[in-house]
């Protein structure tokens, strides 16, 4: 028999990473298991642009990306007890089926598998399916459920799946109503050159992209942009 302290995760249980539906007074659900570890990303992306007697073309920033979250989820309805996730009534009855023989315990993993599986179904009212809010400890995450894929791999005598792994990928939303307008003038415009002025303050000022500086000084045909001189005027091109 064991004698010592107790096992401090029985006395209070670990936080369990929560999943709930953004702005539709969702409360949510607990996972029954953390995830080991997740896996944050993002990608940048370049453009070249080659010139007639250019050795190397000229990279220019594109866009960015949007952050992508991914991590495993574990499930098992098989021997899991009172240490799970979920409701006070979800924990009762994962303890008692844990004390049940083996040929009848009937819970299904599928009834916990789906919550997660089925965020990525279209919602009715919005058309799209529902955008998310993923919390655990610090982390805060708001996406969508892009990818999730199912696998089961133990089953009970009935052939019910009683243990799965969920493969999970969420990609953060990032709202556009409060981005800048990157629009290019019509029209070629002209400025006065003052002190303290370089052509990637007016192409940031223009475009909205202080990288479009080549773009002005291919234009006024400046091979040193540092060179600018109080009182000249310069052209600054329509984009295309």
């Amino acid at each position: 028999m064991y004698v010592g302290t107790p096992n401090p995760n029985l006395l209070m249980p670990l936080k369990k990473m929560h999943i709930s539906k953004v702005g539709e007074g969702d409360s949510g659900f607990d996972v029954l298991y953390n995830p080991e570890s997740y896996v944050q990303g993002r990608e940048v992306q370049y453009s070249d642009k080659a010139g007639l007697s250019m050795d190397m073309p000229i990279t220019q920033f594109s866009h960015g990306s949007a952050e992508i979250l991914q991590f495993s989820l574990f499930f098992d309805s098989m021997s899991a007890g009172s240490e799970v996730g979920g409701t006070a009534g979800d924990r009762l009855k994962f303890t008692a089926n844990q004390l049940l023989p083996s040929a009848t315990k009937t819970i299904d993993v599928r009834e916990y598998t789906n919550k997660v599986y089925q965020l990525m179904e279209i919602d009715e009212e919005l058309h799209v399916p529902p955008l998310l809010l993923l919390t655990w400890g610090s982390l805060n995450f708001t996406g969508h459920l892009i990818r999730c894929q199912q696998k089961f791999v133990r089953f009970n005598e009935q052939g019910v799946p009683v243990r799965a792994w969920l493969e999970c990928v969420f990609r953060q939303f990032n709202s556009n109503l409060a981005t800048k307008s990157l629009q290019s003038p019509d029209t070629t415009k002209y400025r006065t050159v003052h002190q303290g002025d370089a052509l990637w303050s007016f192409a940031a000022r223009e475009y909205g992209e202080a990288s479009c500086w080549r773009e002005i000084a291919r234009a006024n045909q400046i091979e040193n942009p540092r060179l600018l001189r109080s009182g000249d005027t310069i052209a600054l091109p329509a984009l295309k």
